[in-house]
């Protein structure tokens, strides 16, 4: 589906990859229902957008809860008249500890925002796609979603079910013109680690040779938007950001045992 002239509803809009999908649909002369949770980050890219509420319009909205997502449909028509498309990429990731040290609170925590809020989210506005001439719904799932990380489990549980979710919805969608995308990006220099309330990384980027190596490693908020919405555009069923993502994706299919004990080798070394 062809951005132009189409509204798209970005979730998590107001910082990261979330920000970068909304201002690249922007210039690709899209209208942007932007959701955060952070009013305040919605204004912000607003701003940074330079548009008018008829190109952009803001929602602050917990998307774990279920009964004010299932009333913004009304209030996007209401603003809009019509919607197009959905990239459900809000995310957070859990604690860096085990499963045996996670608290049931914070699994139900990330589960509810990485999976329930894609699924709440997709419920309310699937009716509307459907009478649409097409329309596209992009979730956005992880590398996390189909390779083990240790003590990130419970994320990469919830990832793995937005994956299988949104593989279902293709097929049942096959014969209609919502078209499915299912997204599994790598590693993105976003501030996640913040956004998920776990405070500062304890890597200091300020340090420049810190800040280089992770720039080597990770992909720019700006280029993963770029692939994400040539990936929507083309009507792609699955799609892997980043060499990392790409590289574990192969990794895990020729050998899944292999690639998990190689992944859970990396992760000690890393100091989280």
């Amino acid at each position: 589906m062809q951005v132009s002239n189409k509204t798209i509803i970005v979730t998590g809009a107001g910082n990261g990859i979330g920000r970068e999908l909304t201002l690249l649909l922007l210039r690709k002369n899209a209208n942007v229902v932007g959701v955060d949770i952070n009013i305040n980050a919605l204004n912000e890219t607003q701003k940074i957008a330079n548009v008018g509420d008829e190109r952009f319009k803001g929602f602050a909205l917990d998307i774990t809860d279920r009964a004010k997502v299932e009333a913004m449909p009304d209030e996007v028509l209401n603003h809009f008249k019509t919607v197009d498309g959905i990239i459900n990429n809000a995310g957070i990731i859990q604690k860096f500890i085990t499963v045996n040290e996670i608290s049931i609170e914070d699994i139900n925590r990330v589960m509810n925002v990485n999976f329930y809020g894609t699924v709440y989210l997709t419920k309310a506005f699937l009716p509307l796609f459907l009478e649409r001439p097409e329309a596209h719904i992009v979730n956005i799932s992880s590398m996390g979603g189909f390779i083990p990380f240790p003590k990130q489990t419970i994320y990469g549980a919830a990832k793995a079910a937005v994956k299988i979710f949104t593989e279902g919805l293709y097929a049942e969608l096959k014969d209609t013109k919502v078209n499915v995308t299912v997204v599994h990006p790598g590693a993105i220099a976003t501030n996640i680690t913040e956004n998920s309330g776990l405070g500062k990384p304890k890597v200091d980027l300020s340090d420049p040779k810190n800040a280089a190596a992770a720039g080597k490693m990770a992909l720019s908020p700006a280029k993963a938007a770029e692939i994400i919405i040539q990936a929507m555009e083309k009507n792609k069923f699955r799609v892997t950001v980043g060499k990392d993502a790409t590289m574990l994706d192969f990794l895990y299919r020729l050998s899944p045992r292999f690639a998990t004990n190689l992944i859970g080798k990396m992760m000690k070394k890393v100091e989280m």
